[in-house]
């Protein structure tokens, strides 16, 4: 993907203010509102777990129709996502931003009056899918590599956990709407809080520094070739062009597809089976929606915690053994987790809750770092298929564990099969050799 280049401007700005000594830059503006923006999207990916088994019971569709909506929505997010950092080159951030935030609210408000499956298929897959995917990993990539040059892995680590967090806690909150009003009331909430952050995205967001008269952040103290400079790259192909260019050459590495196999099966195992599952797994066991969202959402406070020391670790250890360490330990806790539902939170699924909550996206950072290691410049562009295969993976998931709670009554199959693949997962982690060639030049098209 292609970052446009920072121009060097004047010292004096030409418009909006100036980030003098002393002042805040507006590049913490912008962050701040994109973590709004951020958190917003969260919500819908909060609300199906939520509301899943209320729409079995009010309309009588089966678990696996609702489960094929849901899936629909995670292959469009993650097919979406290449593409949406194209359209940012080519018109700009916050109409992307806007529009994706409106598809949202129109996505999950309108099903308050629905009546045919279809209409969920077209409201929850397509509309949402498609909101959501403009708004995902390539936009915090994009969006960090444009306004920082200190801090912007620090920035781009918050944006990535509070968005993944962000759609744990909102659990309780609609968890509680639901139980205590309907889930309609929910999905209205959560849209609502979509169009909250569109004034936000029009009046505050900026899509280069330059259109406020300044430099990106920390640029002035970072000299021109220097590690951290602003970017000074010659033009590239155009964004769609080089994420396929990259995928091709990538696709012939044995890395590419040993990393896309784990980190799909990363979505199989979080977004596919645990956040849309677990609710209705805890429901059938007798425990209240608005306790099983808790939990969910513990998880999303330990989700920050993990992400965080997992990258710290990933500056001091092989990062493949730190794969194979995260991936078993949640296959063994998958294994264990049958036995620990009941009808209400018992200190063991609290263990489990806190204990997932750290695996949860653990796995981006050495995920990450192996990207780098293996595709050098062009690690950015085919992490952002990697995030394609991530949300392939919850999407297969997703519909598999709709047709096994139809056809066997409960989810068990479902935790032993999220089992059997991360161990696999862990195995498949130890087989990655990032000495390709291609580590040293990037996949050059």
């Amino acid at each position: 993907m292609h970052v446009q280049n920072l121009e060097k401007i004047p010292e004096t700005p030409r418009s909006g203010p100036r980030a003098g000594a002393g002042s805040l830059h507006w590049a913490w503006i912008v962050a701040g509102v994109s973590f709004l923006v951020l958190i917003g999207t969260s919500g819908f990916r909060s609300l199906p777990s939520v509301v899943l088994t209320p729409l079995h019971e009010e309309m009588g569709w089966s678990y696996g129709t609702i489960s094929f909506a849901i899936s629909l929505n995670l292959v469009i997010v993650g097919l979406a996502a290449p593409y949406a950092a194209a359209l940012m080159e080519r018109l700009s951030i916050r109409s992307v931003l806007s529009g994706a935030l409106v598809l949202i609210a129109l996505g999950t408000g309108l099903p308050a009056w629905m009546t045919a499956p279809w209409q969920l298929v077209l409201l929850w897959g397509v509309l949402v899918g498609a909101g959501c995917g403009a708004i995902s990993l390539a936009f915090v990539a994009t969006l960090t590599e444009r306004w920082f040059v200190k801090r912007r892995g620090i920035v781009s680590g918050v944006l990535t956990a509070g968005s993944t967090a962000g759609q744990l806690v909102f659990l309780p909150l609609l968890g509680r709407l639901s139980d205590n009003s309907s889930w309609r009331t929910a999905s209205i909430v959560v849209a609502l809080g979509s169009l909250v952050a569109v004034p936000f995205v029009i009046f505050l967001l900026r899509d280069h520094p330059r259109e406020m008269g300044l430099t990106a952040y920390g640029a002035e103290e970072a000299a021109e070739g220097e590690p951290g400079a602003e970017p000074t790259a010659p033009e590239a192909a155009p964004a769609a062009t080089s994420a396929f260019g990259v995928l091709r050459k990538a696709a012939r590495t044995q890395d590419f597809w040993l990393l896309a196999g784990t980190f799909g099966i990363c979505g199989v195992t979080t977004s596919g089976f645990i956040q849309t599952d677990f609710i209705p797994a805890a429901h059938d066991h007798g425990m209240t929606t608005t306790a099983a969202a808790g939990l969910l959402g513990i998880a999303g406070v330990f989700d920050i915690v993990g992400t965080t020391f997992s990258g710290w670790l990933t500056d001091r250890y092989d990062s493949r053994y730190l794969l194979l360490v995260y991936y078993t330990l949640r296959g063994l806790s998958l294994l264990m987790l049958p036995w620990l539902f009941a009808d209400t939170v018992t200190p063991g699924m609290l263990v489990f809750t806190i204990f997932y909550g750290m695996d949860w996206i653990a796995t981006v950072p050495p995920t990450i770092r192996l990207c780098q290691e293996s595709f050098g410049s062009s690690a950015g562009v085919v992490f952002g298929w990697l995030w394609t295969a991530h949300q392939l993976g919850g999407a297969l998931a997703t519909a598999v564990g709709g047709v096994i709670r139809d056809n066997f009554g409960s989810y068990t199959i479902v935790w032993f099969t999220g089992a059997t693949v991360c161990l696999a997962a862990g195995a498949m982690s130890l087989a990655i050799r990032p000495s390709n060639p291609l580590s040293r030049e990037g996949v050059r098209l």
